[in-house]
């Protein structure tokens, strides 16, 4: 018998998966930069990502990618604070913490340093 455990550094969410767009908006954020003040002490929560999923835990930072279309946008770093599995429906939830965003040119450089996958570039639309 099996069992099967993702091992995770990027935690990626769509708007119907719950990516916090309401705060998190590109095309705002591409115009006027959102400060990290802004989101420093907001706690975000998200439940019933498929699979069972580790993160990193803090100090170590994740990820935080939202997927437009299946394109992504690394807006950057989140500090999980915590993770609950449901081993029947074999999903995980968690809380998290914004710790970073990345400006324009940053979201850039880090889809280029990170993915490379051209078809999944969310900036490359723009460029």
């Amino acid at each position: 018998m099996w069992s099967f455990i993702e091992l995770c550094d990027t935690l990626q969410l769509n708007e119907e998966q719950g990516f916090p767009t309401d705060i998190l908006n590109y095309k705002k954020h591409f115009e006027n930069p959102i400060n990290i003040k802004e989101v420093e002490n907001k706690i975000f929560d998200f439940k019933n990502k498929p699979a069972i999923r580790l993160y990193q835990a803090p100090p170590v930072r994740n990820f935080l990618v939202q997927n437009i279309d299946w394109k992504w946008l690394y807006w950057w770093h989140i500090d999980i604070l915590e993770i609950k599995h449901n081993y029947i429906d074999k999903t995980t939830s968690w809380k998290y913490k914004i710790t970073y965003i990345n400006n324009l040119n940053e979201m850039k450089n880090a889809f280029h340093a990170i993915n490379k996958i051209p078809k999944m570039n969310f900036l490359s639309l723009s460029e």
